[in-house]
């Protein structure tokens, strides 16, 4: 069984400069120097988020987040460069110092979701046009759509909400130039189609994902953060999906649904308290990750368990970044 305790519920380092504490990473930025372009070090937690708020810390999810997001960047580098620089531990990224772009890409290739955001959620709500859309009557819950459509969100910071947007609107408000606009949209377009193919190898369905994308010091659009993980992307599996579509039930997953089912069946996840989500779950959700990476790497995952803590074990790899 999981040791539920082994977790790294954090990643606070007083010894490390210029921290930045977000949903699921703590990351630090090193400063430029005379031999060094800046960089920023970005650590994965084992916490879980979604509707906006943390829920629950899940055993070795940033190490599989971590991993995985290595494997698709290893795998996209053709398609659009990526910020890696190295991987000194296996919850951490050391990456190029980028500017993220404040919009966030989120493509889909199905009327799916569950969060306020979500195309379903919208379409359920008897909105038909959306994102700079305008979808079909007569859809059904994670039907396919006719091509895949991106719907980008503001990007949030300091515990703000998401906001839909428009391509229209991302350029008119200055978000992004036309031009950028443009690259981000073909670069997002095209990491979905070899996320869907290389998916559907596996036995799997790439349903949607978000991309974050940001500028180097050069002005060059790069993929940052991570790319098709089970926290940015929604799987289903293959072999169960048409079943489910006929049955109007949720396919089989490999995504974060699990607890925010759970979660969202108990209460108003965007105004009440969180229950207290159980042990059971919180190892379901664990295997989850664990399964997904599996399944869509055909790589066994290997726990890294050195160290009295995740976190001593972390600490120890970065030492040669302390100040």
């Amino acid at each position: 069984m999981t040791d539920l305790s082994r977790v790294l519920d954090h990643a606070r380092i007083a010894e490390l400069p210029n921290p930045y504490f977000g949903k699921v990473r703590d990351c630090y930025d090193l400063p430029a120097t005379a031999d060094q372009p800046a960089r920023r070090i970005l650590i994965s937690s084992d916490r879980i988020s979604a509707f906006d708020r943390i829920l629950a810390a899940i055993p070795f999810k940033g190490q599989v987040l971590t991993q995985m997001a290595r494997f698709w960047f290893d795998h996209t580098a053709d398609i659009c460069p990526n910020h890696v620089l190295a991987y000194p531990d296996p919850n951490v990224v050391i990456g190029k110092h980028v500017t993220i772009l404040p919009v966030e890409v989120v493509v889909r290739g199905y009327l799916a979701g569950t969060t306020s955001t979500s195309v379903l959620t919208q379409y359920k709500k008897g909105v038909r046009a959306m994102y700079g859309h305008v979808l079909p009557d007569g859809l059904r819950d994670n039907q396919v759509l006719a091509a895949p459509i991106i719907t980008p969100t503001s990007k949030a910071f300091d515990g703000a909400h998401d906001e839909p947007l428009t391509a229209e609107e991302i350029v008119s408000q200055g978000l992004l130039t036309a031009a950028q606009w443009a690259d981000v949209s073909a670069k997002a377009l095209a990491l979905f189609a070899r996320g869907q193919k290389m998916a559907a190898e596996r036995g799997l369905i790439l349903v949607d994902t978000k991309y974050e994308f940001g500028l180097d010091a050069d002005g060059n659009i790069l993929i940052a953060d991570e790319i098709h993980t089970p926290d940015s992307s929604r799987y289903w599996i293959a072999s169960g999906y048409q079943a489910a579509f006929e049955a109007g039930t949720r396919p089989p997953s490999f995504d974060k649904d699990v607890i925010r089912s759970w979660v969202g069946a108990r209460c108003d996840p965007y105004v009440d308290d969180i229950p207290e989500i159980p042990a059971e779950i919180i190892l379901a959700t664990s295997k989850v990750y664990i399964e997904a990476f599996e399944a869509i790497t055909g790589q066994t995952f290997v726990p890294d368990l050195t160290g009295a803590t995740p976190l001593d074990r972390v600490r120890a790899n970065l030492k040669p970044f302390f100040a």
